[in-house]
């Protein structure tokens, strides 16, 4: 039997550990401008760690050149990508004024519908409709809508600013790390003892090779969401196929809101494209629906938690938290930041019961 003071011991451990995550997560929201960059330069560098290592050890390439030569071939792949969705997006204002006049013809027939129902006091129980103005006319008077574009336009600018500024710091953040890893394993092994050393030296390694599954695993997803988004598209005969299929590969990347923004999009395009006809809509709308809510909340939880070991339901606990902690950041360095607490409290004893719970159980 566990001696009393043992117990009462263990209680207080464990209640200490609990006001720790209190006081974490406390410091994690007041920090949040600190700490974004920091994490996401950790997480970048541990997923370009193990082929910058495999160009050092297969191809006897010096650290420094391998780390130059993955850094070029991200930076390439990033601005092939964007030229991709530029020019995409190009040929869609190409095709502008075929698409205005759809638009206009939409829009007279709502006016007309409007104007049809105006003494029904439908309309005139959300807002005061006149009709000798335009819908958008009315729209801007009665929502305010300039105000509102002006200050979209203010944050879009300051979020493009700030987004350049932040991806400048998180690049050259990891690449002082993956610079300093290997004099951190020789500073780990000189600072502890033979025994603590490897553990911690294994830890790392494991949190390198897990985060590199993790992102595997959503390109994989995302993959083959905007392969069906392709597929659906073709079959629909909605216009640019490959732009939709691509701006579903992107957004997916953003767990829950992505998909959704995509999908919301694309049925918006195909309406203006096939309006009056209901049925390419119908599909489109449907057919993406169901892809991405059986993708992302069956397939994708599912193939995490058995790969990374986590449970489905600590995954979708942890982009709850992390969501409302630092809002869309957090959203996509979720399940990244699960699997590192995962690691370390499996391999320091008195966590280990957290690690437990956090696992799919499939060890127990």
């Amino acid at each position: 039997m566990q001696n009393p003071e043992n117990r009462l011991l263990r209680g207080i451990f464990y209640l200490l550990i609990f006001m720790s995550v209190i006081l974490a997560g406390t410091m994690l929201k007041v920090l949040e401008s600190f700490l974004k960059p920091v994490i996401l330069a950790v997480l970048l560098a541990a997923v370009f760690y193990p082929f910058v290592k495999r160009l050092n050890t297969k191809f006897k390439t010096p650290w420094f050149l391998g780390i130059l030569i993955v850094y070029a071939l991200f930076t390439i792949v990033f601005l092939v990508l964007g030229n991709i969705l530029t020019s995409s997006f190009m040929s869609i204002l190409d095709s502008f004024p075929k698409y205005e006049e759809r638009f206009r013809m939409i829009y007279h027939t709502m006016q007309a519908g409007f104007d049809k129902n105006q003494d029904s006091g439908l309309l005139n129980f959300f807002f005061d409709f006149n009709k000798d103005q335009t819908l958008l006319e009315n729209l801007s008077s009665q929502l305010n809508i300039v105000p509102l574009l002006r200050n979209f336009a203010l944050n879009f600018t300051n979020f493009l600013f700030s987004f350049m500024k932040s991806t400048f710091l998180i690049l050259l953040l990891s690449i002082f790390l993956l610079l300093e890893i290997n004099f951190t394993k020789k500073k780990v092994y000189a600072a502890f003892s033979d025994h603590s050393s490897t553990k911690i030296h294994d830890i790392m390694n494991r949190v390198a090779r897990d985060t590199t599954h993790y992102i595997s695993i959503k390109f994989f997803i995302s993959l083959l969401t905007g392969i069906f988004v392709f597929i659906f598209c073709l079959i629909a005969g909605v216009d640019f196929p490959l732009v939709w299929a691509f701006l579903a590969f992107v957004l997916n990347f953003v767990p829950t809101f992505g998909s959704i923004i995509s999908w919301a999009i694309t049925t918006v395009f195909a309406f203006l494209q096939c309006y009056p006809s209901p049925f390419p809509v119908i599909f489109i709308a449907i057919s993406v629906l169901v892809m991405n809510v059986f993708l992302g909340n069956v397939v994708e939880p599912r193939i995490e938690g058995e790969n990374l070991g986590i449970s489905p339901f600590m995954i979708l606990v942890s982009l709850s938290l992390w969501g409302w902690l630092w809002g869309f950041l957090g959203l996509i360095v979720a399940v990244p930041l699960m699997v590192i607490i995962k690691i370390f409290c499996e391999n320091i004893q008195v966590l280990r019961p957290i690690g437990t719970l956090l696992g799919n159980g499939k060890n127990c």
